[in-house]
C-alpha cells in the first residue's frame, strides 16, 4: 500500500542562517526576509499573486509559507521591522525618502 503524500509544513520553506541578513529568519534557499514579503502584504497590501509577479524567483507556496510563518511570529517580527525603522531613520538623519515624501512614514502604517 502506498504512503499518502505529506504535505510540506510552512517551516519546511523558512530558514534562518547565522550572517545572513542578521539571521532574519528567511524564505529557505533565498535572501528574502519572511518580513519583506509580510510588509509587501501588509503595508503594501499587495496579494500572494501580486508578490509572486514582484517577486518571481519565488512561488505561490512559498509567498504563503513566510506568512503562515509571519502570524505565527507576528510581535517578533513587527518589534523586529520597528526597530529597523528607527535605525534607518538615525542614519538618515531624519532626511525623508521620496516614498515617505510621497506616501507619509512608513511607520504610522502598520
Amino acid at each position: 500500500m502506498a504512503k499518502p503524500k505529506m504535505k510540506a509544513k510552512p517551516d519546511a520553506y523558512i530558514e534562518t542562517r547565522l550572517g545572513v541578513r542578521g539571521g532574519a529568519p528567511l524564505i529557505a534557499g533565498t535572501g528574502i526576509k519572511v518580513l519583506d514579503v509580510a510588509v509587501r502584504s501588509e503595508v503594501m497590501e499587495m496579494s500572494p499573486e501580486e508578490i509572486v509577479v514582484a517577486l518571481p524567483h519565488l512561488d505561490l507556496s512559498r509567498i504563503h509559507a513566510a506568512l503562515v510563518y509571519y502570524y505565527a511570529h507576528e510581535a517578533d517580527l513587527d518589534r523586529e521591522w520597528k526597530t529597523s525603522l528607527k535605525k534607518v531613520a538615525r542614519l538618515r538623519g531624519g532626511q525623508a525618502s521620496i516614498l515617505e515624501q510621497t506616501l507619509g512614514s512608513a511607520e504610522n502604517l502598520h
